[in-house]
């Protein structure tokens, strides 16, 4: 049995174990869990400094860079991730109908784990717990692979992580790390589909192109960020720039972030120039189409690749609109479908807004940078899906389950 055979089998098996834990004995285990993270921290940042270490002398730029660290701060983010699952409700077991059928069948749809889960991610080693807590939480065995860049952290907090389990009665395998981080593995965990029963990718766009085209397992496509604000010709400007401001530069290695600006042609001679002074203060470099370079002589002239970019970076994309029609079809074109926002005062065009953008989060006078699993009161998220088959948007508990009918009779046949 290969190696990665090896940790299907045994994903499978705790999955099995897993499935039977009730809801007081996983909430026991993830406050365990939780207070190892704490008591540990000293170690986990220890093996989170070798890996800043060798990103810094591998040039990674500087948002990157904030991707991967750890701080005190972020490992009780952590924990108290790893508590907010704790207190939500878990949803395996919920019976969702019952019917009582003409021939005396009463037929029900029940919530049941997926089974094995795959999680393929780059940087954050937070997403190991988060991954980790909500996987746990609805009965779901997991297989993480991380980047070869944060190896040394998502080592660290697995051997955590597994320890407390194990103190608590459960199986540790319920969470697994490969530690083996070639391109070689990664493919071949990709074609695990005997073992594992959905694969999830978190990253940038190459690995998710990657998975989607590479996997034989059912793959739940967590999106890039190309997202997007648009400012109406009824925008307040005070709160257009502290919108743009926030989804910009708040975080900048982040799929939330916004990388495009769309601004109506009717107040672009006045709203740009106080644009640039705000993004301009925080170094945001303004690549614009003609229209806004002819307004503001700091812009720089965009390329059409600009406007597909997730950037992760203090960059942003800018066109100038005639209409709102214009600027949701631009958005439409562009975005990778996951955040998109407007700023306006008119009701009309906001609803307009609303339904007519084809995004998993679509904002009215709000930052792109709330969607988030927490944000959204779903605690801890496994990822954004920008699909629309079974989850779509921060995916909480409820999108690591399934369901399955269950059926009572008392001596039916089918004639």
């Amino acid at each position: 049995m290969s190696y990665l055979e090896d940790l299907g089998n045994r994903a499978k098996k705790a999955s099995i174990s897993l499935g039977q834990c009730n809801q007081e004995k996983k909430n026991e285990a993830l406050k365990a869990c939780a207070e190892a993270l704490l008591h540990c921290k000293k170690e986990i940042l220890a093996a989170n400094e070798m890996d800043m270490k060798t990103a810094v002398e591998h040039g990674v730029k500087s948002s990157l860079v904030d991707r991967l660290r750890l701080t005190n701060e972020r490992i009780q983010d952590m924990s108290d991730g790893l508590l907010q699952i704790r207190s939500l409700q878990d949803p395996i077991g919920e019976v969702l109908s019952m019917t009582l059928r003409p021939n005396g069948l009463t037929i029900g749809q029940k919530v049941v784990p997926l089974g094995v889960i795959g999680i393929i991610y780059e940087s954050r080693p937070n997403v190991t717990a988060d991954a980790f807590g909500l996987c746990f939480k609805t009965g779901n065995a997991v297989i993480l692979r991380g980047g070869s860049d944060a190896i040394q952290s998502n080592t660290a907090i697995v051997k955590v992580l597994r320890v407390a389990l194990k103190s608590c009665g459960c199986n540790e395998d319920s969470l697994l790390l490969i530690e083996d981080t070639s391109r070689d593995v990664a493919r071949d965990f990709m074609r695990l589909n005997k073992y594992i029963d959905v694969l999830i990718p978190r990253g940038g766009s190459g690995l998710i192109k990657t998975v989607v085209e590479s996997s034989t397992i059912p793959v739940i496509e967590t999106g890039t960020g190309n997202c997007h604000v648009y400012v109406d010709e009824y925008a307040d400007f005070t709160m257009a720039l502290d919108i743009i401001d926030n989804a910009k530069t708040q975080r900048l290695g982040v799929c939330n972030a916004c990388e495009s600006l769309v601004i109506h042609r009717n107040i672009s001679e006045e709203f740009l120039p106080l644009l640039y002074d705000r993004l301009h203060a925080k170094e945001v470099e303004i690549r614009s189409d003609e229209r806004g370079c002819e307004i503001c002589a700091g812009f720089v002239p965009a390329l059409e690749e600009d406007y597909a970019t997730e950037y992760l970076d203090k960059l942003i994309s800018l066109k100038v609109v005639d209409s709102i029609e214009e600027a949701i079809a631009h958005i439409n074109h562009y975005s990778t479908k996951h955040s998109e926002a407007i700023v306006t005062k008119d009701y009309d065009h906001a609803m307009k807004f609303l339904n007519e953008i084809d995004s998993a989060a679509v904002y009215v006078n709000a930052s792109t940078r709330f969607t988030d699993g927490n944000e959204f009161g779903f605690g801890a998220e496994i990822g954004i899906s920008t699909q629309k088959l079974h989850a779509r948007g921060p995916m909480g508990l409820k999108a690591l389950t399934t369901t399955k009918y269950i059926i009572f009779g008392n001596g039916q046949i089918r004639k």
